[in-house]
């Protein structure tokens, strides 16, 4: 997925993330402001996953908004 697409569908991914990833606040969210690498750090710190399994649920979920 590109970078564009990315950011265009940032505030309609913001809501799946905060499902998927219930620990995740609006603030940290908004530190995010839409940048993946930064998101898929956030959630590699709170949660322990690995990068790979981080990018391929928000590829997911992004599917699911088309």
């Amino acid at each position: 997925m590109n970078k564009d697409t990315f950011n265009g569908k940032w505030s309609q991914l913001k809501g799946s993330i905060k499902k998927t990833w219930g620990n995740l606040t609006d603030d940290d969210l908004d530190k995010v402001d839409g940048q993946k690498d930064k998101l898929i750090g956030l959630i590699q710190d709170a949660y322990g996953e690995t990068k790979d399994v981080v990018e391929q649920k928000i590829d997911e979920l992004m599917e699911a908004i088309k």
